[in-house]
């Protein structure tokens, strides 16, 4: 069932004598669960949900054979995944429109691009390093957009992609466009500077952009008691907007308040910030051990993964999840296939694209698969008269 996003009180707030113990940041009860959808909550059909499923079970089932590639030695650099996390980049990206803009899907934010229809050989094949269209083969890491998808890459200076989604939400203000700018970051990029120039902008100009703050306890390996005194959320009024805590295990809460921001920010409104709090199960990275987290921690949030109790949920109404699952693993392996026989990319082509010599492309339209987004079916034609 869907979990109510409300904006709640830190029931562990940080105090100068507290220790940055990672065991205590994120206890399960600090976010906010319930059993009752939202009255406004958005109509999500079985097929919706069923949907919803695949892509957080595609996204794990990719992350996870990403990081085997890893281990063989086939992935340049390291390899990051958001085990754990799933519900957020899929129950936000869900929401969205085709129209609308993701800037930018983060390290643990696959799901985004899997929501928005980037192909999934050209990600891998993107990041085994191989000769592709995403990056050309130049990036084989997580710094990666698709234009054509309406997706912007992005940079690993955090929460710099905030100011960029910023800015772009402006020109659609400023265009009188119907569409709005999502942005992802984590809790620890709150700290730098940009982010609250970023907020203070949109705040005050209204601009209409959504934006997601992943809290998942740790910024590598520093937990939220040495990040900040006062929880993202909280600090949203400060700066003219809304602030949302929302249980970022369950993908419909997401969706739901996702939803709910976006048709703020398109009525004029201007933005929301949503907290979705949920933990980081892996480490930083392949190469993390994550050795400085309490196992016990871990063991807790295990219990409430969002794709194993999402599962139960549609077992009980009728989805066959073995066939979702057989679905994804055929498609993965197929597009894993076609990536290892991809070659490298052409050491002549290195230059290519360095000076921009043509006019910028606009974005391109997104997938946007939410049966709300569907266009009406046609109006049946009327029946002719009598003797004509």
């Amino acid at each position: 069932m869907i979990g109510r996003a409300v904006l709640v009180e830190d029931p562990h707030p940080p105090t100068p004598d507290r220790a940055p113990d990672a065991a205590s940041e994120h206890p399960p009860g600090a976010v906010p669960r319930t059993d009752d959808r939202p009255s406004t909550a958005p109509r999500l059909t079985l097929a919706d949900r069923e949907a919803l499923l695949e892509l957080m079970v595609g996204m794990r089932t990719f992350e996870e054979r990403g990081v085997a590639l890893y281990k063989q030695g086939r992935t340049p650099g390291s390899f990051y995944d958001g085990h754990g996390q799933e519900a957020i980049p899929v129950g936000a990206a869900f929401a969205l429109g085709p129209d609308d803009v993701i800037c930018s899907p983060l390290i643990r934010d696959m799901g985004a691009h899997l929501v928005r229809g980037t192909d999934l050989t050209e990600i891998i094949r993107h990041h085994l390093g191989r000769d592709n269209r995403l990056s050309r083969g130049r990036e084989g890491n997580v710094h990666f957009g698709d234009p054509r998808k309406g997706v912007v890459g992005m940079v690993s200076m955090l929460p710099d992609m905030f100011v960029v989604a910023v800015g772009m939400a402006m020109a659609f203000r400023l265009r009188r466009e119907r569409r709005v700018a999502l942005t992802f970051f984590g809790e620890g990029a709150t700290s730098p500077g940009a982010w609250h120039e970023a907020m203070n902008f949109a705040g005050l100009r209204k601009e209409p952009v959504v934006i997601v703050c992943e809290n998942n306890g740790l910024a590598y390996s520093t937990p939220t008691s040495a990040q900040f005194a006062v929880p993202p959320a909280e600090r949203a009024a400060a700066y003219g907007m809304p602030g949302v805590v929302v249980d970022g295990n369950d993908v419909e809460a997401v969706f739901a308040v996702t939803h709910a921001a976006r048709e703020r920010a398109l009525r004029g409104d201007g933005p929301t910030l949503i907290e979705a709090r949920t933990m980081r199960m892996h480490g930083h990275g392949s190469h993390d051990d994550a050795r400085y987290v309490d196992p016990a921690l871990l063991e807790a949030w295990r219990g409430r993964d969002p794709i194993a109790t999402y599962e139960a949920t549609l077992r009980g109404a009728g989805v066959d999840v073995d066939a979702v699952r057989a679905r994804v693993l055929e498609r993965l392996d197929a597009a894993v296939e076609a990536a290892l026989a991809t070659p490298l990319p052409d050491p002549a082509g290195a230059t290519d694209g360095l000076w921009a010599t043509d006019e910028p492309v606009p974005l391109g339209r997104g997938d946007a698969p939410w049966s709300g987004f569907a266009p009406a079916p046609p109006e049946p034609a009327a029946a002719p008269e009598a003797g004509r």
